[in-house]
Formats: C-alpha cells, structure tokens, sequence
C-alpha cells in the first residue's frame, strides 16, 4: 500500500506541475533513486507517465485519442488562465494567426468582441465562432479537411497562408523542450505551424505546463522562434533560465 500511495503522490506531482524529477522524488519519499526509477519505469509500463532524462512527464496517449469536445475539458482550468492573459496581447487592428488547438480555441473566446480585428486561421472552429462577431474580418485558410480536429492543411493550405502577414501568431503545441523545440503530434499541422511562424511579426506560443520536457512526434521549429510563452505554472529554474538565455518571456498566469 506503501508503494501505491507513492505512486499515486507521483501522479498528483504530476498533474500540478507537469514532470517530476528522480532526484526530488528520492528526497520527498526518503528512498534511493534506484527505487524511484523503478516505480517510474513500472508507471510508464501501465501507460501512466513517460520517462526522461533524470525524471518523468504526464502521459498523453489518452490525450492522443480524445475529440475536440473531451480535450477542450482537459486541463479547462489551466487553459481558460493561459486565454486570459492571451488575450491582453491583442490590440484593435490587430491581424492575429491562429493554429488549430484547444487552447487557441479558448484563447480566442476571451478576445476583445469590441476590436476591430483581422483573424486567419486554418481552424474551422475558431473561424465559426468567429464569424458571428461583425467586428472581425475573418479568413479562413481552405484546403484538405481533418475531419476529428476540424482544420485544414496541405499544398493548398500552404500556399494561401502565404498570402498573408499577421502582427501576431498564437501557436498552440504539444511539445515545448529547451533542447529539442516545440512539437507536434500532427506531421500535417507542422509545415502550417512554420509558415505561420515565418508570416508573423510576433510569435506567442499558449502552452500549460503538461507540454513542458516534452517531444512530440513531429518537431515544428526550434525555442528561438518564439517571443513569448504563455503558460499556467511556474517552469523549473533550468527550463526557465534556457528560454531567458535566448530572450524568450515566460509569463505565469
């Protein structure tokens, strides 16, 4: 029982803070980190963790497999902090980019209605909600349709978004590493991420702390693309100082 309620302590460290550490874990339950590797190694087995270096992050298979509707409940707390100060970026005329994600979406719910503001997006969600406000001019970015997340992507996609410069991009990923960049699990949302990326002025990446230390299958850039991270939660003071080494903001909400 012992083991059982470590492992579960381990879970709630988990979801508060979005990754754990061998270290830290040995100095809170007072055991060696030989025992604290193997309960995360048992963990990750079952599908509830994934290990890295020196500790271990949330799993995201179930994430992975959820609809819109269930990710937009996941993590709704955090997501609605993170929209809100989202939204104290964006001035009236702004023309504002927008990746497909939960967070976008709900970050976009709390923009100011009474702004006159350019929105392009390849979300079809956002751009539907969008539309019924008369005070944004809204394109939406066509191309080959992922019915499950509702975008658009491809040749086409590509080639539209282009056409187009934004003052501001706000980026939603699955992966935010110090080392390896920001990732995504969609191989087909990537080169769009990047073309939004390259055609904005300004790139604030909206990301809770579940997405920290980890890679996602398919990389979207390196960290020195982004100029401001918004999150929920206080990073640890190595991930902090690498995004502050390159003059990156990252702001707590």
């Amino acid at each position: 029982m012992i083991v059982d309620d470590r492992k579960q302590q381990i879970l709630e460290l988990l979801k508060k803070n979005g990754s754990v550490k061998v270290m830290e874990l040995s100095q809170l339950f007072d055991v060696s980190e030989v025992t604290i590797r193997n309960y995360l190694a048992d963990m990750e087995g079952k599908g509830l963790l994934s290990r890295i270096h020196g500790g271990a992050i949330s799993s995201y298979k179930p994430y992975y497999s959820m609809s819109l509707n269930q990710r937009l409940e996941t993590n709704q707390l955090e997501k609605e902090q993170i929209a809100q100060m989202v939204a104290t970026q964006i001035n009236p005329n702004d023309t504002i980019m927008m990746n497909p994600g939960t967070t976008t979406l709900i970050a976009f719910r709390h923009f100011p209605t009474d702004y006159p503001l350019n929105i392009v997006t390849n979300s079809i969600s956002i751009a539907m909600e969008a539309s019924g406000n008369p005070n944004y001019n809204v394109i939406l970015i066509g191309g080959t349709i992922n019915y499950k997340y509702h975008y658009a992507y491809g040749f086409d996609a590509v080639r539209q978004l282009r056409n187009y410069h934004a003052d501001k991009l706000i980026l939603s990923v699955d992966g935010v590493d110090p080392v390896h960049g920001f990732s995504t699990y969609y191989d087909k949302e990537a080169e769009i991420d990047r073309v939004m990326i390259e055609q904005a002025d300004r790139c604030i990446v909206a990301a809770d702390n579940s997405k920290f230390y980890r890679n996602a299958f398919v990389k979207i850039s390196n960290i020195d693309v982004a100029d401001l991270i918004i999150t929920n939660a206080t990073p640890d003071a190595d991930f902090l100082s690498k995004f502050e080494e390159r003059g990156i903001d990252v702001w707590m909400a």
